[in-house]
């Protein structure tokens, strides 16, 4: 094997190694992290507003012969808003899987951070599915209990009348009762890592704030004599004012040298099926729009109960 292909075999290693951990934070254990101090101040300072006034309908098309569809993306997230301040979980996560899909067809080094997200879908999904059968179990319970003359006087001697036709939320149905649900069971430590449904989602939330901030910048068109910039240079500077602030120095290298492997502005044109760059514009900003009324949702509900800064 000749250096250059020893050389490309160990940089692929290292970003396995450390693009794995880019969500997750693992490596904090062995280098220090960045002090939380920054998270709700750049927080403000990153969030930017897309100009709501262009209400042209975008041509969403949908593009034979690719997995992600931005149509697709676009419908779950104008899902998953609910009431006046909640976010239904099942969009939500929908949406993720047509982010994840768009961040797939970006490369493999790109990819890489695409499974580490993927796998925090997962570990809610496994939440919510424990949740459910656990309230299919109280249900059966229940029913049996009722149809039993003998256990239903028992019941109703020992316990509360109001408990038995009582239906209890079990959470997971979206962000507001996943919190309720976790902090009522004592799901959510804010001291040491582990996987809730909480925690998960705030690893979620923090990489939804880069996707529009880039999403932004790449649907930005120009003025007369300027040039519009490369792909992975807005995807390093978008990264670096928001998810970078909660990796280490060796996660945030790694992860830059993943967008070196970004494709140019024609790629994207295609991932989003349109021509030019005044009909990405109108696309992406539509995408932007979307992702901004899902995160602010979700930021206040996760900074009402003090979960913006959990390990």
């Amino acid at each position: 094997m000749g250096v250059k292909c020893r050389a490309f075999v160990a940089i692929v290693f290292i970003l396995i190694l450390l693009g794995s951990m880019w969500l997750h934070g693992n490596l904090a254990d062995y280098w220090n992290t960045c002090p939380k101090a920054y998270s709700i101040k750049n927080k403000i300072l990153s969030f930017i507003r897309v100009n709501s006034s262009d209400d042209e309908v975008a041509p969403l098309r949908v593009c034979p012969g690719q997995r992600f569809q931005v149509a697709d993306l676009l419908a779950h997230l104008q899902a998953a808003p609910v009431s006046a301040n909640d976010v239904l979980l099942k969009p939500y996560l929908a949406s993720w899987d047509e982010l994840i899909k768009f961040l797939e067809a970006l490369g493999p080094m790109v990819g890489l951070i695409s499974q580490e997200i993927e796998s925090k879908t997962a570990i809610i999904r496994d939440l919510a599915q424990k949740a459910e059968k656990e309230r299919k179990m109280k249900e059966r319970k229940r029913t049996h209990q009722q149809s039993d003359p003998v256990l239903m006087i028992s019941h109703n001697s020992s316990s509360d009348y109001s408990e038995i036709n009582h239906k209890p939320s079990y959470g997971y149905t979206s962000v507001r009762s996943m919190i309720k649900w976790e902090l009522e069971n004592g799901l959510v430590d804010f001291h040491k890592q582990t996987n809730s449904g909480c925690r998960t989602l705030l690893r979620l939330h923090r990489a939804l704030l880069w996707l529009q901030n880039f999403l932004l910048e790449l649907g930005k068109d120009t003025t007369e004599g300027e040039h519009l910039r490369s792909p992975s240079d807005l995807c390093k500077e978008t990264y670096q004012r928001t998810l970078a602030h909660h990796h280490t120095w060796w996660v945030r290298k790694a992860v830059e040298l993943a967008f070196l492997a970004m494709p140019e502005r024609p790629y994207f044109y295609q991932l989003v099926c349109v021509e030019t760059q005044a009909e990405a514009t109108l696309v992406l900003n539509r995408v932007v729009r979307a992702i901004e009324e899902v995160y602010e949702r979700n930021e206040v509900a996760l900074q009402e109960h003090g979960m913006l800064d959990l390990p």
